[in-house]
């Protein structure tokens, strides 16, 4: 039996990052709740309430990153990587709680519209745009290779979207009067934030649970160790997340043949990593299947 749990990913270190956001966010939160109490401007009350929101689930992506890098220990033999899918999760949650305190104020604004003073509305919310899509910027290289960066990158995409859509109704209000077109607008874009956070959800419940990372395919993991040569079986095979970036991965081949190269195990390791982005494998060599011992729930 071997395992193989060499380190192959180039991590990025998003302290900076992280920092960067949490201290630029939590000035804007201060600016723009002041201001929408200076103007009573509802929208951007809620928008800094989402926004307060936001920092935290910041805080909370920093904090699982910083405990994934921990030292594992006798009780916890893969340390606190989990953290990360779990921050992931909590992360999509916070989202979905923030969007439905957005789509109570909108609803609200539509029974009882009220005037706002459209050009400061407009600027401090322009102010959020750059700060928001600035925070994204700096996330936006690991979103697509960690979730849990994913939901950072999320949260200030939605929050830059919101401002957005707050210029927009400031701008078109001061144009028009219409003061409807704040709460329509506020539904537009809570729709696309539900859109984007079911799948980080989604993605990060299952990573959770010990499901199979979406970006490999198990068929295609199963035979590709039934095509090695001198492998008549293949069971125990089991993949999970280990962490939002590591995946790990056990599996039992029956090889009824005495000869095993050498490098055998070395080239399978090799091969997990290099098609499949699988860092940490536990393989057994079996000599028959007599010691199988899968219950009827397993592979």
């Amino acid at each position: 039996m071997e395992h193989n749990h060499n380190n192959f990913e180039n991590k990025i270190d998003y302290n900076n990052a992280f920092a960067f956001g949490i201290i630029l966010n939590w000035a804007y939160v201060v600016f723009e709740f002041v201001f929408g109490l200076r103007i009573n401007s509802m929208a951007l009350i809620a928008d800094a309430s989402h926004n307060l929101g936001d920092v935290l689930g910041l805080l909370l992506a920093w904090g699982a990153s910083y405990l994934a890098k921990t030292s594992a220990t006798n009780q916890r033999t893969y340390g606190l990587r989990k953290s990360t899918v779990l921050a992931a999760l909590f992360n999509a949650i916070i989202l979905l709680i923030a969007v439905g305190a957005i789509s109570i104020e909108a609803v609200r604004k539509i029974i009882t519209p009220e005037p706002l003073q459209g050009t400061t509305m407009m600027i401090v919310a322009g102010i959020g745009v750059v700060i928001n899509a600035l925070t994204a910027v700096l996330f936006l290289k690991g979103k697509n290779k960690d979730i849990n960066i994913k939901g950072a990158f999320l949260h200030m995409s939605a929050d830059a979207g919101v401002s957005l859509a707050i210029v927009g109704a400031g701008l078109l209000i001061n144009l028009t009067g219409f003061y409807l077109l704040d709460p329509i607008i506020s539904f537009v874009v809570v729709i696309v934030i539900v859109i984007g956070t079911w799948n980080l959800l989604k993605e990060s419940f299952f990573l959770s649970m010990d499901a199979v990372p979406k970006n490999i395919d198990y068929e295609n993991v199963f035979k590709y160790f039934k095509s090695i040569d001198g492998v008549k079986e293949v069971h125990d095979l089991h993949i999970w997340a280990m962490s939002t970036t590591e995946t790990a991965l056990t599996v039992h081949l029956v090889m009824p043949s005495s000869k095993i190269e050498e490098n055998f195990l070395y080239k399978i390791n090799h091969n997990l990593h290099h098609d499949f982005n699988i860092g940490h494998s536990t393989i057994q060599i079996e000599k028959d299947n007599q010691y199988r011992n899968c219950n009827k729930n397993e592979i």
